[in-house]
């Protein structure tokens, strides 16, 4: 699912709709963020492979949206900020995490976005959003977020 508007960070998310009863419509309530310094969203639809940095193709529609943004906001700098869960070494995570994002990062470059406007940031398994104790909480933690520097 993808939303976006104008003068807004855009909002995607991947979920799955198999338990839901189909009789009943299912509603999600989207809060849009300004474009703002600081305003961050997670990047729900970047894509790697366990203890890898490789981006999957799956990914690639979801990092379009965001050249798209910086495109169409070309005094946009952004930092890509990657996380994992407490599996495995400190050491390991950080540098995982640091990776990750400079794959996000080389992707963009890639399609035409300036790197002086761009950071890439690993932040390994600090800043949990969840639990590591659960599957769940582990898989919340692994993530991708951008945020605004400047406007």
């Amino acid at each position: 699912m993808h939303v976006n508007r104008k003068g807004y960070l855009f909002y995607s998310d991947n979920f799955s709709l198999k338990e839901h009863n189909p009789g009943i419509p299912y509603e999600k309530n989207i809060p849009l963020q300004p474009l703002a310094a600081n305003a961050s969203i997670v990047l729900h639809n970047i894509f790697f492979d366990s203890k890898q940095y490789n981006l999957k193709p799956e990914s690639v529609t979801e990092l379009n949206k965001l050249v798209n943004l910086l495109k169409d906001n070309p005094t946009i700098k952004i930092e890509i900020a990657g996380y994992t869960d407490n599996v495995g070494t400190d050491k390991d995570n950080q540098l995982l995490s640091q990776n990750r994002a400079k794959a996000v990062v080389s992707y963009l470059v890639e399609k035409g976005i300036p790197l002086d406007r761009l950071t890439a940031k690993g932040y390994g398994e600090n800043d949990p959003v969840a639990t590591n104790d659960t599957e769940e909480g582990r898989a919340a933690n692994r993530r991708t977020v951008f945020r605004i520097i400047s406007l």
